[in-house]
């Protein structure tokens, strides 16, 4: 284990049971199954599908990963709007590996992954055909390189997802984000979109709107628990929250700018369920939900649609070395 790697206190005895009603056995099964049978259709298919222009494509990707998360009993909210298009850094809170079909559900995007994945049986193919972008952790050598690949993904026009806290939390706590990827932001010229992630129980069993415990995917939880623990788990759903993008040049720096898509994000995680407002940005009041069955709720103008800010001027690389923490989690799919 490198002791420079991104750890979370997040274990599966503590952070992942679930108290909410449960699928019988058959049911859950029965999903796995169908979960089983879309990942080899896209395995299939995916070599014809990146041959398609963008939209048609990008209708398939969301279409498929909505239908991954929904085939596992979990039903998806959007807040807010994906705004316009072309490249951007997104970034998000990391709580499990279902978290990348559910971002791309909402934005397909390219991710920025592990290189362990790329060795998964079945998975670590699909991933490299839908273009992931692999990681090497623990080689601190190896970030200027990573940088430079993300640099040239967003120049070309792509939406790349990074986890930036760069390990699985539970949800209930959130860890610092590491400034590494957000200088590709900067040297693209890119907007960051800070994304809000949480699963919570729509009702039964504990009080509808707490977090859900089933889908953290933290410590040395092995796949398939997780992937038996959220077969069984019933009525629970994924939210997300597209926050405010941050355009290009209000934050000439990465150490702010992270600052800035870390207060974002952990701020919304700190409103109370009850009361949260739907994430506001332009145009979306006259927008069409994102995917049939996957309701969008906002209204009002984006950050980037208010800001005229200065872009910044070419950067140079800075690297900033992380400081150890307690060993405790380091599973995460990026």
């Amino acid at each position: 284990m490198n002791a420079w790697l991104p750890t979370a206190p997040c274990t599966p005895e503590a952070c992942a049971g679930h108290e909410g009603p449960t699928a019988s056995v058959p049911h859950a099964v029965l999903r796995l199954a169908g979960a089983v049978a879309l990942v080899l259709l896209a395995v299939l298919t995916a070599t014809p599908v990146r041959l398609l222009p963008a939209r048609p494509r990008h209708a398939l990707v969301r279409g498929w990963s909505a239908a991954l998360v929904a085939s596992l009993g979990i039903r998806i909210t959007v807040h807010g709007s994906a705004g316009a298009g072309g490249g951007r850094l997104i970034v998000a809170n990391h709580i499990s590996w279902l978290d990348i079909p559910l971002v791309t559900a909402v934005l397909p995007c390219r991710m920025l992954a592990k290189s362990e994945i790329g060795a998964w049986p079945v998975l670590g193919r699909l991933a490299a055909r839908a273009g992931t972008l692999f990681i090497e952790r623990d080689r601190l050598r190896a970030l200027p390189d990573t940088v430079e690949t993300l640099t040239r993904a967003l120049l070309a026009g792509d939406r790349v997802t990074v986890f930036p806290e760069g390990s699985t939390w539970c949800g209930r706590a959130q860890g610092p984000f590491r400034r590494a990827a957000f200088q590709s932001a900067l040297d693209a010229r890119v907007p960051v979109q800070p994304i809000r992630l949480a699963y919570r129980l729509s009702g039964g069993g504990e009080p509808a709107g707490e977090l859900a415990g089933a889908p953290a995917f933290v410590g040395d939880d092995p796949l398939t628990a997780s992937l038996w623990r959220i077969a069984r788990a019933r009525g629970v759903r994924a939210d997300v929250w597209l926050l405010p993008r941050i355009p290009p040049g209000r934050h000439e720096d990465r150490r702010d700018l992270a600052a800035a898509a870390q207060a974002a994000v952990h701020a919304e995680a700190a409103r109370p369920v009850h009361t949260a407002e739907p994430v506001q940005e332009a145009r979306a009041a006259r927008a069409a939900p994102l995917l049939p069955g996957i309701p969008t709720q906002s209204t009002g103008p984006s950050a980037t649609d208010r800001d005229n800010a200065k872009r910044p001027a070419a950067s140079v690389h800075h690297w900033v070395n992380s400081s150890p923490a307690e060993a405790s989690s380091l599973r995460t799919p990026s």
